[in-house]
């Protein structure tokens, strides 16, 4: 006899990250083999109305193999921290990333196509940094403390000018939306707990 049990929220969230990243790099292939890296053109192209879809499109595509596996690593650790608070919290960041970091990007960054996760990645970290502080809980504590460790180096490099091709807006403007999704989105552990009459 088979007994279904159900996955835990955290799990579900993780399996989301998984799935995510395996479409990620389904998309590349097609773009390499297929579509002779037709869909680079498709991603945030600041200031250009024709660019501004690529507020969605630009965090799912990449300059080659090489780009997206640079960021699978990170994406993956970062979106899984995120994630162990559920499927519902990893959508909402995930999407406030995308959209918020992304239109900053439009707004804001240098004229060429700027597309990849890193910007995500970015943001995830942004999100990671702060949430636990808002929430107050050890669990949050100890995941900054393990990201700042792990990708403290990556922030402070990435976020500043650095070579020609590396849109280092999308990473700004990403970590800034993470943090900033952090006082939206993360609770304090206490609220919504009622004390017993």
């Amino acid at each position: 006899m088979l007994v279904e049990t159900e996955k835990s929220p955290a799990v579900q969230a993780i399996q989301l990250v998984v799935v995510v990243t395996v479409m990620m790099w389904l998309i590349e292939v097609v773009d390499v083999l297929i579509l002779d890296h037709g869909l680079d053109r498709q991603g945030i192209i600041p200031r250009s109305w024709g660019g501004l879809d690529g507020v969605l499109w630009a965090p799912w595509l990449h300059g080659g193999f090489g780009h997206l596996l640079a960021n699978t690593l990170p994406f993956v650790v970062l979106g899984g921290f995120v994630a162990l608070g559920g499927v519902r919290r990893w959508i909402l960041v995930t999407a406030f990333v995308t959209i918020v970091g992304g239109l900053a990007t439009w707004l804001l960054a240098r004229p060429a196509v700027h597309l990849g996760a890193s910007g995500m990645i970015f943001g995830y970290a942004g999100f990671l940094l702060i949430a636990g502080f808002v929430e107050r809980s050890f669990k949050g504590v100890l995941i900054a403390v393990v990201v700042g460790a792990l990708f403290g180096g990556m922030v402070m490099r990435g976020i500043v000018p650095a070579a020609s091709w590396i849109s280092w807006e999308s990473h700004l403007f990403g970590f800034m939306a993470g943090v900033f999704a952090a006082f939206l989105i993360a609770t304090p552990e206490s609220e919504g707990v009622g004390e017993s009459a």
